[in-house]
Formats: structure tokens, C-alpha cells, sequence
């Protein structure tokens, strides 16, 4: 189901624990390290699902989603919008509870993957965002 209500983005939030930022960068200027830093900071489980990184805040990197040993509540996409499509499947596969793609990112067959295999699903919403504005804070 895609989610826009705000009651919905809250109840993802709130029951959430573990997210895979797929695309997580290692460099601090980068706007995903920023989001992962802000996610680590309020006690989520963080995990870097990078090929291109070792770790993340001491956190090890994955190379894909189905390196994750734990369940994944959230998949937060860092990547172009052509590369979300497999992303999509790839968190159907792992069993993740929500598909999220960062502001900017936007792939209708992306969220009809996911939606297909029974995950939630938000684009083009920056999760920092939507959180402040929750007044999840």
C-alpha cells in the first residue's frame, strides 16, 4: 500500500526498529550519511547496505539486502530510481515490512513490486523529514 497519511507514516515509524539504507554512504557530506546518522542518533538499528563501504558507526556493511541475518522493518532507498525496481525485489525476497524511497526518488514499477509482495511503500519523502514533521522528536 502506497503511504501519504500521516497516521500511517507514524505507525511505520513508531513500530519500526531495524532500516536498511540501501546506498548508505560513508563520506559526511553525503545526504544519506546525514539520514543514517539522524536514524542511528534516535536508537535505530542502522544497517549500510553499501558494497562500497566497510562499516557504518562501527555498524558492518552488507553488500545486498539478503546478507541481513535480522528482520527488516524498513528499506530506505539511496540509489536512482532505474536501480529501485530490483531493490524492490530484493526487499519482497528479505521479507522487509516497507519500502521507502528518499525525496527525489520516484519508480511506479518499484512500487508495485514491493506492494505486490506485501510490503507498505513511500517515494519521493525524505524519512528526517517526515519524522520531524510526525513530531516523532
Amino acid at each position: 500500500m502506497l503511504v501519504t497519511a500521516d497516521d500511517q507514516l507514524r505507525r511505520i515509524l513508531d513500530n519500526a526498529r531495524t532500516i536498511a539504507i540501501v546506498g548508505l554512504s560513508d563520506r559526511e557530506d553525503r545526504s544519506s550519511y546525514g539520514i543514517g546518522e539522524f536514524l542511528f542518533d534516535r536508537g535505530y538499528d542502522v544497517i549500510p547496505v553499501n558494497p562500497n563501504i566497510s562499516e557504518f558507526h562501527g555498524i558492518p556493511a552488507v553488500v545486498a539486502l539478503a546478507d541481513i541475518e535480522v528482520p527488516i522493518d524498513i528499506v530506505d532507498v539511496f540509489r536512482r530510481a532505474e536501480f529501485t525496481a530490483d531493490i524492490a525485489r530484493e526487499a519482497v525476497a528479505a521479507g522487509a515490512g516497507t519500502l521507502w524511497l528518499q525525496l527525489g526518488i520516484v519508480n511506479d514499477e518499484a512500487m508495485a513490486i514491493a506492494e505486490a509482495g506485501g510490503l507498505d511503500t513511500v517515494q519521493d519523502l525524505c524519512i528526517a523529514v517526515s519524522y520531524r514533521m510526525l513530531g516523532l522528536d
